[in-house]
């Protein structure tokens, strides 16, 4: 049976609700103060809660906030009941995460239609979850082992090599293989790295302190860490000839680590999947309070279908094309780019190239210091 939580200091109130609730097939219960709520919601985790905004010790507010604090509780959908029908106060409200509104006086049905919304969407948004939890299983058992042994037995198979015919080989052969065994290693440790952020990502979603907090951080002219990262990528790729920067600065609400693996991403992705001789164009600007960042190629592209399927260790025609990648980059890249506030959007057209942009917010008193000189 749905179990309820109805938490209102007014008794008449409270009871009504419960009655509509209980005679509705629900296992509905109550409390009369927002202390012995959150105490209930802890013990007996509801499949719902219903709260009043306005209450003595503890308001509707500081219960929503509690709640979505505590990772036991963060995903119970939660109503808010009010008098008031300021916009304010309900765009408050939703922003601490309440998934819907009850407007006193309120009917019956009126109950009945939110408590039965919020409780599907709760159960469509699991079932969601279930299903790519499923896929990343999938994606887990088939790409994931291949994309740690393919480097690993690099570094294994060229060690082993100069182990034992260390005596046998010419100086340039011992160079050449440790070059590849650095290579390999470097892949190896990014991808890790990947899978490191990507659980980080996971933990801190549902931490809406820390996630206002890193927010609050920033990296000021931003423009001359796109500079030196795309050249150093270029250079490393045998792509330098094919970079072209335009690059407005200014200072960014992220912290630096977390925008170079945005960008490293991006940039690495339409280096992987173009052709050398063809255009790398990276282009940054200001548009009101918001930095956009774009990084283009003229590579194969992706079909719609693929553009949908963006996600953790989805790779695109393994069979077909030869580099190597678990997708993951690009999955993190998007979501540290929406855990400060921002949006990754990426526009592609299969056989000719991806556009791929980055919006993130100004940092507050951003003080813009206008385009990066070449350098």
């Amino acid at each position: 049976m749905t179990r309820v939580l109805v938490i209102d200091d007014e008794g008449s109130i409270r009871e009504t609700i419960l009655l509509v609730l209980r005679r509705n097939g629900f296992e509905a219960y109550g409390v009369e103060n927002g202390i012995e709520g959150l105490k209930q919601a802890r013990k007996r985790l509801p499949d719902l809660i219903v709260c009043d905004v306005r209450m003595e010790l503890v308001d509707g507010y500081q219960v929503l906030t509690a709640i979505r604090n505590d990772p036991t509780t963060a995903s119970i959908p939660f109503i808010l009941i009010t008098a008031e029908q300021a916009r304010a106060d309900i765009r408050h409200g939703m922003d601490l995460g309440a998934d819907d509104f009850l407007t006193k006086p309120f009917t019956s049905s009126e109950i009945l239609s939110a408590v039965n919304a919020r409780l599907q969407k709760h159960k469509m948004l699991i079932q969601q979850a279930e299903n790519k939890l499923e896929q990343l299983r999938y994606q887990l058992s088939t790409s994931l082992p291949h994309e740690l042994r393919t480097p690993l037995n690099g570094v294994l198979g060229y060690a082993d090599i100069l182990r034992k015919q260390f005596a046998e080989l010419e100086p340039m052969e011992v160079s050449q293989m440790a070059e590849r065994i650095y290579k390999n290693g470097k892949r190896l440790h990014r991808l890790v790295e990947n899978f490191l952020i990507y659980a980080q990502i996971e933990i801190l979603k549902m931490d809406y302190q820390k996630i206002e907090s890193l927010r609050k951080t920033r990296t000021p002219d931003i423009g001359k860490i796109i500079d030196v990262l795309a050249r150093q990528r270029a250079y490393e790729s045998d792509r330098s000839m094919d970079l072209d920067l335009q690059l407005e600065s200014a200072d960014v609400a992220i912290s630096s680590d977390y925008f170079s693996k945005i960008f490293e991403e991006l940039f690495d992705n339409a280096i992987r999947y173009s052709r050398k001789g063809s255009p790398l164009h990276i282009h940054s600007s200001c548009a009101g309070r918001e930095f956009v960042l774009q990084v283009q190629d003229n590579g194969r592209g992706m079909t719609p279908e693929q553009l949908h399927s963006i996600g953790a260790y989805m790779q695109f025609e393994r069979k077909i094309y030869e580099q190597q990648g678990s997708g993951l980059g690009l999955t993190v890249a998007k979501r540290l780019a929406e855990l400060h506030g921002g949006t990754l959007r990426m526009k592609s057209e299969y056989g000719k190239g991806t556009t791929s942009t980055v919006i993130l917010p100004l940092a507050p008193g951003n003080g813009e210091v206008g385009p990066t000189p070449p350098s």
